[in-house]
């Protein structure tokens, strides 16, 4: 059984940072392709960002390529999203996610999801 916690939510002010923190139970951590997800109230859940197994490739979404950045530690099971120049239109619950296929960025190829953590921006 694969779980996912995350953590380091919270309420910050337009262009400050946060960063989230995603651990994996489990002993295969580093054999998913590791995605975080977004979903404003009233929306779909959209893409943010993923990591491949080992680390060395990204992919991002448009709306926060530049502010937000993806890495994971394959020895502590966890997957983060460091997110920087916060904006109002960033507020959502935050998802991350695990993936055994080879997609990066199709939520359907994610198996496995945490219970997200909530992102607020003030202006």
């Amino acid at each position: 059984q694969v779980q996912l916690v995350e953590s380091g939510g919270g309420l910050v002010q337009t262009g400050n940072s946060l960063r989230l923190s995603c651990e994996v139970s489990g002993r295969t951590f580093s054999s998913y392709i590791m995605g975080w997800f977004r979903q404003a109230p009233g929306k779909e859940r959209e893409f943010v960002a993923a990591i491949s197994r080992g680390g060395g490739g990204t992919r991002y979404a448009d709306s926060v390529k530049g502010r937000f950045t993806i890495s994971r530690d394959n020895a502590k099971n966890t997957v983060y999203l460091q997110m920087n120049s916060l904006k109002p239109e960033d507020t959502a619950v935050y998802y991350c996610a695990a993936n055994s296929y080879i997609g990066f960025t199709d939520p359907l190829q994610y198996g496995y999801w945490g219970q997200g953590t909530q992102v607020a921006v003030s202006s």
